[in-house]
């Protein structure tokens, strides 16, 4: 055996697991082992793209800039060769969140990769980013602040141990302060104070609540703040250890060497030279603003939040069902009438999914969600509930779900009851449709099915599945004893057919 088609099979494996984060200044990817529970780095990639510096005044990604992403993420594919699909997760930041033109650049990403593209909201980054850096650190006892700065966001958690209890993102980062603050590489005194300013005012929304929280230690776990750390070093202000009378005596020497060309002279290298001053301007806020006293670094992030995020789900420990939970009982969700039409949808999603090509675990989770979910909007109002459910799902914090995963369960809970018009899909991407289209159909079905609320077991029903047309087939006598459901089934027949979807019913 070849030591290619050996690394090729150990990508094969279940073992061996990926992740790429595509930050607004930086692309990373992580390659690692499980080994008994733990995760153990094979490798380590990342690469300066700033995506976010290829925003142009329309907050449209430049195609030099796209061109820029896809050379970086075409050498990462090389490594992903043979991996599963659930061993890998790839996940766009704060760039993409405001892209206008973030779809086209995922289309374009995922030929290159082989793999899904997904962007994640900025509490979402931040859960996986305090995930990554609980791993790395020790188990203190008490409560930690993290901060993690990017090129266009930056985040702020405090947990303790491995479960974060308060999560931000701010709109603020790097690159985009190095835009606004120090675009010719000066560094002045008057735009110093301005990019500080400028961050505290970003934290006073959280700040009176995180000081009252409070915490026992402080991690940083971006590159800029390993930057800071190492500066710190070099000059021997500290041990590296961040404080505030060390950034206070750093704020002064960048002042007086006024060009961010001279950092190097530090230590800075090349690529952080230009983004130096902007991250120590937001630390800087942050440590006057949440009254920091002293923090340390550590070197999970992102990606390797991701990492522990695969392995929880391998492990049936996935946050997303605690997500699912938690909604059920924070809108009073009738969990029993749930379970029965999720079990009657995935009954029915069963004897069709490889004739409607939805036989992706994907697929069969949105499905399962989304049916102990669709009453999730009576909790607001019973009038148009199925809309009210649906703004819920799509604008909620959802912690372990990607804004698309959002996005198709909002879908599933908005097209689950009445007109099935073409309203639903929307704005959604047209490669989607077709699939949350068949989806749709599935939970409506199972909610009509399980109507009477009686908690009987769905019937031994077959389906048959054509492009536009789905044939349901009742055991002999079914539909007789129970007229309302066929009320029920000839008036959904009629919604779907105005939709050009054929429902044809049999067994009486």
């Amino acid at each position: 055996m070849t030591a290619a088609s050996t690394a090729e099979n150990a990508a094969a494996s279940r073992e061996v697991l990926a992740a790429i984060d595509m930050g607004s200044n930086s692309f990373h990817m992580v390659v690692a082992r499980l080994v008994h529970g733990e995760i153990r780095t094979l490798e380590k990639m990342g690469e300066k793209v700033q995506l976010g510096a290829g925003l142009d005044q329309y907050n449209r990604l430049t195609e030099e800039a796209q061109e820029r992403a896809l050379a970086c993420l075409g050498r990462f594919a090389q490594r992903l060769k043979g991996m599963p699909p659930e061993a890998v997760q790839i996940v766009g930041t704060n760039a993409l969140r405001v892209a206008r033109n973030a779809h086209q650049f995922m289309t374009r990403a995922e030929e290159v990769l082989g793999y899904p593209v997904e962007i994640i909201a900025g509490r979402e980054e931040a859960r996986l980013i305090y995930l990554g850096v609980s791993h790395t650190l020790s188990d203190d006892i008490g409560r930690r602040l993290v901060i993690d700065i990017g090129g266009g966001s930056t985040e702020f958690i405090i947990g303790q141990r491995f479960e974060p209890q308060e999560l931000e993102s701010l709109h603020m980062g790097c690159v985009s302060f190095r835009n606004r603050y120090f675009p010719d590489g000066k560094i002045t005194k008057r735009q110093m104070d301005k990019a500080v300013t400028h961050a505290e005012q970003e934290l006073l929304n959280i700040r009176q609540h995180y000081r009252s929280v409070g915490w026992q230690s402080a991690v940083g776990s971006s590159g800029s703040i390993k930057a800071i750390a190492s500066v710190l070093a070099t000059l021997k202000i500290t041990d590296g250890t961040i404080t505030l009378a060390a950034m206070q005596e750093l704020r002064k020497r960048l002042v007086d060497m006024g060009k961010t060309e001279k950092l190097g002279d530090l230590g800075v290298r090349s690529d952080r030279q230009s983004i130096f001053p902007a991250g120590f301007a937001i630390l800087m806020g942050a440590f006057q603003s949440l009254g920091i006293r002293d923090m340390a670094f550590a070197d999970g992030a992102l990606r390797e939040g991701l990492l522990y995020d695969i392995v929880g789900r391998i492990q049936h420990e996935d946050v997303r069902e605690r997500t699912i939970s938690a909604l059920q009982e924070r809108y009073h969700v009738d969990q029993e009438h749930g379970a029965a039409v999720e079990e009657t949808a995935v009954a029915a999603w069963q004897q069709v999914a490889d004739a409607w090509g939805l036989n992706t675990a994907a697929d069969e989770e949105v499905l399962r969600w989304a049916c102990r979910l669709h009453e999730i909007g009576l909790t607001i109002s019973h009038s148009q509930y199925h809309k009210h459910g649906a703004y819920l799902l799509r604008y909620s914090d959802l912690p372990g779900f990607t804004q698309q995963f959002q996005r198709d369960l909002a879908t599933l809970v908005r097209g689950h009851r009445r007109k099935f018009a073409s309203a639903i899909f929307e704005g959604l991407d047209p490669e989607d449709i077709a699939r949350l289209r068949y989806l749709c159909v599935l939970v409506r079905l199972a909610v009509l099915i399980q109507h009477p609320r009686n908690m009987e077991l769905p019937p031994a029903f077959t389906l048959t599945a054509h492009k536009d047309k789905l044939v349901l087939e009742f055991p002999e006598g079914w539909l007789d004893d129970r007229p309302l459901t066929l009320a029920d089934l000839e008036n959904e027949r009629d919604y779907l057919a105005k939709q050009d979807f054929v429902l044809e019913l049999n067994g009486g």
